[in-house]
């Protein structure tokens, strides 16, 4: 009977204590705040980088039960990357997520991530997303919060291989020597632009249109899907297909953001940058060979490279300069292969 009883009291002290938790839980959640946050994209909507945001958004409302909400600004209506990041990292408040470059973090101290953006590192898609998904991708991805910047990335995605584009005739690495090729205010690219023999001249991407369409810059480089969705075959009508390098991209999230979720909230961000990191390597190749015959059709000339020998040599400086410091990392990535 005695030990019934001890059953008995075990049972009731243990439907208390679940009860309780319960209780605790459920008020947890109720307390649980509604966040919207705003999210910064300098592509249309209808871009591949464009598509991926899209496709977090949802899947972020969706696990966090409508408690979070993510406002897309598109177009570069918040300005250029560097323009986010110079806003964000300054102390603004009013953009809580941003889809970036990986090379946009360079100039601001990111080491690792400038070994994304080197030229003809990744050798196709499989390549890049064998490091994307391997154990040594957060390393990269938690590097702007490691070395002190107030964000922490999500999740990596790309947009593909980028490629040169002007309004004068591209047939060969030839036809590049004197022009003035658009670039963000960032090394490798400004060394990559003066190895192939062209002037690099740096323009906000919002002003690249109206830049190409008076002569400002001859020229500018950017993934299939970019071009065609920014218009700039306008303009820049002669795309050479070089893929000197990926456009690996990350989205990351500020540290004032963060701390305005709740765990659950945060867990949600996570899973759906998984989610969505899944989907753009899904969607991205054959999204970008459906631009790609599209604008053949609209009249581009589209000039294949059959050898990139050439193109690798002349970039052979500017790759040596900005991988010596970290050597080891760079033929980890380039091994995985």
């Amino acid at each position: 009977m005695k030990r019934v009883l001890i059953v008995l009291l075990a049972l009731l002290l243990s439907s208390t204590l679940l009860f309780a938790a319960g209780e605790k839980e459920a008020a947890e959640a109720g307390a649980e705040k509604n966040v919207k946050l705003v999210y910064a994209e300098v592509n249309p909507l209808d871009s591949i980088v464009g598509k991926t945001g899209v496709y977090f958004k949802e899947q972020v409302e969706k696990l966090s039960d409508g408690t979070v909400t993510i406002d897309i600004q598109a177009s570069g209506v918040l300005g250029s990357e560097n323009d986010v990041l110079d806003s964000i990292l300054g102390g603004g408040t009013s953009i809580d997520m941003s889809r970036i470059s990986a090379f946009a973090l360079t100039s601001y101290g990111a080491e690792k991530s400038k070994l994304l953006s080197i030229p003809f590192t990744f050798e196709n898609r499989e390549h890049f997303w064998a490091f994307a998904n391997s154990d040594l991708a957060p390393e990269f991805l938690n590097e702007p919060h490691d070395i002190g910047l107030p964000i922490r990335g999500v999740f990596y995605g790309e947009e593909g291989f980028r490629h040169f584009f002007a309004a004068k005739h591209i047939g060969g690495i030839e036809d590049l020597a004197g022009m003035k090729l658009r670039v963000s205010n960032d090394p490798v690219m400004n060394g990559m632009v003066r190895g192939l023999g062209a002037s690099p001249t740096v323009v906000s991407f919002g002003e690249l249109y109206s830049a190409l369409q008076t002569g400002v810059v001859d020229g500018a480089e950017q993934p299939i899907a970019n071009y065609k969705a920014n218009a700039f075959h306008e303009v820049a009508p002669n795309l050479i297909l070089d893929g000197h390098t990926l456009g690996a991209i990350q989205v990351v999230i500020t540290d004032t953001a963060w701390g305005k979720l709740s765990e659950r909230q945060r867990e949600a961000i996570m899973e759906a940058g998984k989610l969505a990191q899944a989907y753009n390597a899904e969607i991205s190749e054959n999204a970008e060979n459906e631009v790609l015959a599209e604008l053949k059709a609209e009249g581009v000339n589209v000039v294949d490279v059959a050898d990139k020998t050439p193109w690798a040599e002349a970039t052979k400086a500017v790759i040596e300069e900005n991988t010596k410091s970290q050597a080891a990392l760079y033929q980890q990535i380039k091994d995985m292969k």
